[in-house]
């Protein structure tokens, strides 16, 4: 018997594939079997001409947010064509620590984020962002997504655009395997991102999925996933803090403290 702590645990992945690589190898170093199952796929925003031309006017904003990783990731090949001492003279703002070590890694050294929390309320929260009138914002994001960080913003005095940089797609896949793979025992626990993942989850396990789905321990990194959660009938549900490291730590508090 392994004395590491996720041995012979199977723990559901469902973010994006290419997102998926750093919480599968935690998992596995910690002797549990990630199971990768991806609920959403990232694809390139339907209109590149729009994001090209935002980008294009970056300077015209005394504020650029970005949402998610995903969001620097997606809009750096586009700012970095337009705009070469990029980010230097440029102010910039994170929703969560993710996000700002995402900018961080493209040399972006001075970026306006909460010290906790990874969601548009504490940004909201901080003081840089309470006097807004006159200034002009531009959000980082995909396609769609929450109003409230724009909607406060504006009610605040400012001016906000978005910069759309991606998509979020619902795969085409069959989802057999995993049925079985759950079916024999293989899935101890489900880790869901975003309500979005968590919807796509439930559609693509379809009827025959839903009792293993409702039956097993689900951890989500904000409440307002664990609230979708818990109203579509899943039972046990753990809100984490967020991050992969917030996972992990999550899962590592539940399974400690359960040896069924």
């Amino acid at each position: 018997m392994s004395g590491k702590p996720l041995a012979g645990r199977g723990i559901l992945i469902t973010r994006p594939a290419e997102q998926a690589d750093g919480l599968a190898a935690r998992i596995e170093s910690l002797g549990g079997n990630a199971v990768l199952f991806p609920a959403m796929v990232i694809a390139p925003p339907e209109n590149t001409s729009a994001l090209a031309h935002v980008v294009g006017n970056l300077r015209d904003y005394d504020l650029i947010i970005f949402i998610s990783p995903t969001s620097v990731e997606r809009a750096w090949p586009f700012i970095r064509e337009r705009h070469g001492d990029w980010p230097r003279g440029f102010a910039l703002a994170a929703v969560g620590q993710s996000t700002a070590r995402m900018l961080a890694s493209y040399e972006a050294s001075h970026v306006l984020v909460p010290e906790e929390g990874a969601d548009s309320e504490s940004l909201l929260g901080m003081d840089a962002l309470r006097d807004v009138s006159g200034k002009r914002i531009l959000i980082v994001r995909g396609e769609g997504g929450r109003e409230l960080l724009a909607d406060t913003l504006r009610q605040r005095g400012a001016t906000v655009d978005y910069a759309e940089a991606y998509r979020r797609v619902k795969p085409d896949v069959d989802p057999a395997s995993l049925l079985a793979l759950w079916r024999r025992g293989g899935i101890q626990a489900v880790t869901v991102t975003s309500r979005e993942i968590l919807a796509n989850l439930f559609d693509l396990l379809g009827e025959a999925g839903l009792p293993l789905l409702r039956a097993t321990p689900l951890f989500a990194m904000h409440e307002r996933i664990a609230d979708a959660a818990r109203t579509r009938g899943v039972e046990t549900v753990q809100t984490t803090a967020s991050g992969d490291d917030g996972l992990v730590s999550g899962l590592l508090d539940w399974f400690n403290a359960r040896h069924d």
